[in-house]
């Protein structure tokens, strides 16, 4: 049997995007209403509003769990959510700006592949996309696929969900490359 303590929460691209909208300063409001659901602050982009309801109510109850978030009830009964402090550390590990590929001790000898082909109505988000791979390290073996040594799912995936690009993008982890060799000087691995 797992104990809670070796289970590990799987933070979802809506609990991330809860996390980073609560670290702006931003407030999310809960109603009781099954009218009004959720009422987000009027700047939230039109990507908060795609979010399945059910989605975004079960990603909250996950983070109050957790105590990631902590929930005050004002006189009319609207929730609000506030990041705590062990909320403010997760942050950390989903801020866009500040985000990192942890180098291992050793390296398993695979590599990690994005490869996109993002239709030009969506050139701003492949453009931010490939931008931010090269930041990460990825080494853009041509135009539309990057490569990288180290395990790098979640830090994809929390990219992709945030750029919107999920149809269109595509993580592999490849044993055998045959440009393995000069990956691997660009790396450092030899």
């Amino acid at each position: 049997m797992i104990t809670s303590e070796k289970k590990r929460m799987r933070f979802g691209p809506v609990m991330q995007k809860v996390l980073l909208l609560l670290r702006t300063g931003a407030t999310l409001f809960l109603s009781g209403s099954p009218r009004t659901h959720f009422k987000v602050i009027r700047t939230a982009s039109k990507e908060w509003q795609k979010i399945n309801h059910r989605v975004l109510r079960d990603s909250i109850r996950r983070l109050y769990q957790s105590k990631l978030v902590d929930v005050k009830e004002d006189e009319n009964g609207a929730l609000s959510l506030m990041l705590t402090d062990n909320g403010e550390k997760k942050i950390l590990q989903y801020d866009l700006d500040n985000i990192k590929i942890k180098e291992p001790l050793e390296w398993d000898g695979a590599w990690r592949m994005v490869v996109f082909d993002i239709p030009e109505s969506q050139k701003q988000g492949r453009d931010a996309l490939a931008i931010k791979l090269k930041q990460l390290g990825f080494y853009p073996l041509q135009k539309s696929v990057f490569v990288h040594p180290y395990e790098c799912r979640d830090e994809i995936d929390f990219i992709v969900e945030l750029f919107n690009l999920r149809p269109f993008v595509r993580f592999m982890r490849v044993k055998e490359i045959d440009v393995e060799l000069d990956l691997k000087y660009r790396f450092g691995l030899i």
